[in-house]
């Protein structure tokens, strides 16, 4: 991969919003083979959410145009600076490159410049996500609970959290 050639952009478009829906349900997308009723829905909707301005979307196209990243993130439902991440994904031969890196950078600073105070995010407890969760680890996210069989039977869900505003006091 020439980093050179990934252009990342905010979804502001129905043909960005479609490009990102085929890239989600494409084979090269998860090596999870298995994702959850709720997960496909969230594959074909929440890029249009973007475009009503429920989600954020980035998505990282190559020199060709393809879609090979994407990545999103909506304010909690009590709209007090509390987001939540959804979905990094990069296209398997785009990997080991810094693109997931590159687009929680590009996250985190519209976080940042938005105010936001946290951000919350989960991904699964099978060695699949490992590396996901060392990119949560390395970003400064903390493991901070478990939910058991929550995907699928044996398939834990595990809840990582992130202070975007280290300096305030969380003491009410």
């Amino acid at each position: 991969m020439d980093s050179n050639t990934i252009t990342v952009r905010i979804i502001d478009t129905r043909e960005a919003a479609d490009a990102v829906v085929a890239f989600l349900l494409s084979p090269q997308a998860f090596d999870d083979e298995r994702p959850t009723p709720g997960e496909e829905e969230h594959f074909r909707t929440l890029p249009y959410m973007a475009l009503e301005g429920k989600t954020i979307y980035w998505y990282a196209t190559d020199a060709a145009g393809a879609v090979v990243a994407a990545t999103g993130v909506a304010e909690n439902e009590q709209r007090t600076g509390g987001y939540t991440w959804d979905y990094l994904v990069v296209r398997r031969d785009y990997r080991r490159g810094g693109l997931a890196l590159r687009l929680a950078g590009e996250m985190l600073d519209c976080l940042t410049a938005r105010g936001a105070r946290f951000l919350v995010t989960y991904t699964c407890d099978l060695p699949v996500y490992d590396g996901v969760r060392r990119l949560f680890e390395r970003l400064g996210f903390t493991l901070n609970g478990r939910l058991p069989h929550y995907y699928f039977d044996g398939e834990d869900r595990l809840i990582y959290y992130l202070n975007l505003r280290p300096t305030d006091s969380l003491q009410r």
